[in-house]
């Protein structure tokens, strides 16, 4: 039996099932589906993007349906990154040291594997907190999604 804390051990189809990673939206797609760079941010006006954005905590990606903007229900996407992925910088030693919220961006598309259907949302004064700090960072003008 291969032991789950020693990743770099596992071979083959083990390793694939080895990190998971979500995205979080209100975009309403299905298995298969591909998200790709060029489309608008979930949470700003800013230009289309060049990056796809995910996270490898349910956490993380729970945060990002509730906070992404437009029609639709939150929903969270289990994704296959289709290519090489780098930390967020975004999030990464700019908010968070390190990459705690393990979040991710690719160049590449995310192919959407499955949606988490089951999952809990943050408590509401929670969440209008981050509304508020969301808000408060656009009005300052620090639109940092690339």
């Amino acid at each position: 039996m291969l032991d789950p804390r020693y990743p770099e051990k596992m071979s083959g189809a083990a390793s694939v099932f080895s990190q998971s990673y979500f995205h979080g939206t209100r975009a309403d797609l299905k298995p298969g589906d591909l998200i790709v760079v060029g489309c608008r941010s979930n949470f700003t006006d800013a230009n289309p993007l060049s990056w796809v954005y995910f996270t490898s905590t349910l956490d993380a990606a729970i945060w990002g349906a509730e906070l992404a903007v437009g029609p639709g229900r939150e929903r969270i996407y289990v994704v296959e990154p289709l290519g090489s992925i780098v930390d967020d910088p975004n999030l990464t030693d700019k908010k968070f040291p390190g990459n705690p919220t393990r979040s991710y961006r690719s160049r590449e598309p995310l192919r959407i594997i499955a949606e988490v259907t089951e999952w809990q949302g943050h408590p509401p004064d929670r969440l209008q907190q981050k509304k508020d700090n969301v808000a408060r960072s656009k009005a300052q003008g620090a639109n940092i999604i690339d």
